[in-house]
């Protein structure tokens, strides 16, 4: 399967519908395709302006280092930003290296995109993305 835009309108529904369902404040989630280009976007009621921004680099930064946002911030702390401060000047600023952006991989384990969630806490909004990823039928790396 690819991650296309039904797979992605999917996605953005069940992470949007797991946060109102656990109570965690307004979610906004971008689907992001392999080239870290958006595929959908949806930002809930009382949300703030700015979190598109966000969860599109949560996604980015996982799709294009092929590292999950857990995996990010790892290796940020044990490696004192370098490798993220770099990443972040090729990209222009684009990559934010915390639990959220969550790799999409198909049944053969390639990387077809990124999941960005933002407006909780990190690990909840990880949490929303792969509700979200897994009811669209494939797997998630947070």
């Amino acid at each position: 399967m690819s991650l296309n835009h039904a797979a992605a309108t999917r996605i953005i529904s069940v992470a949007m519908g797991y946060g109102v369902e656990h109570g965690l404040k307004p979610l906004s989630v971008v689907v992001l395709d392999a080239g870290g280009h958006p595929i959908a976007f949806e930002r809930a009621d009382g949300a703030s302006p700015g979190r598109f921004e966000i969860a599109r680099a949560k996604a980015y930064g996982a799709v294009m280092l092929g590292m999950a946002g857990t995996a990010q911030k790892e290796r940020a702390a044990q490696e004192g930003f370098n490798f993220i401060a770099a990443a972040n000047g090729i990209f222009a600023g684009r990559v934010l290296p915390v639990p959220g952006g969550v790799l999409v991989r198909d049944a053969s384990g390639r990387v077809i995109g990124a999941v960005g969630v933002t407006g909780d806490t990190s690990e909840n909004d990880a949490a929303a993305a792969l509700a979200g990823i897994e009811a669209a039928g494939l797997s998630g790396e947070a």
